[in-house]
Order: structure tokens, then C-alpha cells, then sequence
């Protein structure tokens, strides 16, 4: 027995719907590593900034 043009559509929705979550949660999950990633190199650059100012406050007292 063939399935009504109701059923599948209703099948292709459903399909349409799960791979909207699923690139929804692709989406978010990359937007978390990138705040991660971002707040790991502003750290890192905080550092450098103040290893240069030690650096340049020493060579200009030696």
C-alpha cells in the first residue's frame, strides 16, 4: 500500500525539522568555541602586553 502525499509530507517535515536542530546546534556549539577561543588570545595578549611593558620599563632603567 502506497503512503498518502499527507504522510509524506508530514515524513518530510519531520526530516526538515530534525536537520534544522541539528545545524542550530552546529551553530551554537561553534559559537561557544569561538568565546572560548577569543577569551584564551585576549588572555594571551593581556600577557605579551605586560611581558613587553617589564621588558621596555627594564631596558629603559639599565
Amino acid at each position: 500500500m502506497a503512503e498518502s502525499p499527507a504522510h509524506r509530507i508530514e515524513q518530510a517535515l519531520a526530516r526538515i525539522e530534525r536537520a534544522a536542530a541539528a545545524r542550530s546546534y552546529a551553530t551554537e556549539r561553534l559559537a561557544r568555541r569561538h568565546a572560548k577561543l577569543r577569551a584564551r588570545i585576549e588572555e594571551a595578549v593581556t600577557s605579551l602586553d605586560a611581558l613587553i611593558a617589564r621588558e621596555t620599563s627594564g631596558a629603559e632603567q639599565g
